[in-house]
């Protein structure tokens, strides 16, 4: 789809600071499918069988979410042996190991599970490979970042040494499995998607018979998000990335606008992080979020910029999202 590209001054401009600064806001941003979710599954749980409903970790990477879900009767705890007896839980978009709903059903804990469907794909490539550890068992190179949540939860639906941990190119060519011949790959679904390219090609150039997924890993929101940064970052003196630093997604859009020709990237969690001084001597500036981050964060950063400059404001989407998931049973 070609991009789209419209542009408005903001009503107040009048009133604005004298100089001008050009807004290139990139679509899509924020949200996407599994996020909403996993959102949507805690606030749910909440009106089913009332506050407080736990969380197991944060339910997405963004405090402005955790907090909002925290003022509706969510309880955010990083295991289950600080859920109360008979409590209601849920699991991240992440996903987790399987000892975790183990220990949830032994403690006699209704739990509900918000992880993200496209992550679960990734759970059932990994057991599909795995083969029960029979005869058509392959060893699996997981392409990912030691300690991100998503990583722990897909190396643990399968025993300890049935996974191996790829973090980077390097450790790509320099991995030695025990039969070459007997491999597969699956990847994190929130990657830099260029980077991953690069590690996957050292794999296949090096195990030519390693299966890989019979469809991308990497989201279509990772992906498309990353693509709108790299239709806006060559005209911009600064990106500012919407998101929240333990956010893999929002970290890697920072990485994308970076590489993509913005003489400047910045990750920020909200307007109140935002050094002001970042903004003297720029004159383009884009916009976009993570995938866990809230469009209204975005509006209030608008809204501030609005308040200093006289903006002159374009919205370019290089593809349009329709994606839904259902939610959990007994939820859905």
């Amino acid at each position: 789809m070609p991009d789209q590209l419209t542009s408005t001054l903001m009503p107040d401009a009048a009133d604005a600071g004298t100089r001008a600064l050009r807004v290139i806001l990139a679509g899509p941003r924020g949200f996407c499918a599994g996020v909403d979710r996993a959102i949507r599954v805690v606030e749910e749980a909440i009106k089913a069988y009332g506050a407080p409903v736990y969380v197991r970790h944060e339910i997405v990477h963004n405090r402005t979410v955790v907090e909002e879900l925290e003022a509706k009767g969510a309880i955010f705890v990083e295991e289950l042996d600080e859920v109360p007896p008979d409590g209601h839980v849920v699991f991240s978009a992440h996903g987790v190991p399987r000892t975790v709903p183990a220990e949830a059903a032994r403690r006699n804990l209704l739990y509900l599970d918000a992880t993200c469907p496209l992550v679960s794909k990734v759970h059932r490539e990994a057991e599909r490979h795995y083969a029960d550890g029979g005869p058509d068992s392959r060893h699996i190179l997981m392409i990912g970042h030691a300690g991100h949540p998503e990583v722990i939860g897909t190396m643990g639906q399968l025993p300890p040494g049935a996974v191996t941990l790829i973090n980077d190119a390097e450790e790509a060519r320099t991995v030695q499995p025990e039969d070459p011949t007997r491999l597969a790959f699956i990847t994190q679904t929130t990657l830099s998607v260029d980077d991953t390219a690069e590690i996957v090609d050292i794999l296949r150039d090096r195990f030519p018979l390693i299966e890989g997924p019979k469809r991308e890993d990497i989201c279509y929101a990772t992906t498309n998000r990353q693509e709108a940064v790299k239709a806006i970052a060559p005209e911009c003196d600064l990106v500012i990335v919407i998101g929240s630093p333990n956010s893999s997604n929002s970290q890697r859009l920072r990485e994308v606008a970076e590489r993509s020709g913005t003489k400047r990237a910045l990750l920020v969690p909200k307007l109140a992080a935002l050094d002001w001084s970042v903004l003297d001597g720029v004159n383009s500036v884009g916009i976009t979020a993570g995938a866990s981050a809230p469009e209204a964060l975005v509006q209030e950063m608008v809204n501030a910029l609005a308040k200093r400059y006289t903006l002159k404001i374009e919205e370019r989407t290089v593809k349009e999202e329709n994606v839904t998931f259902r939610l959990p049973a007994p939820l859905g």
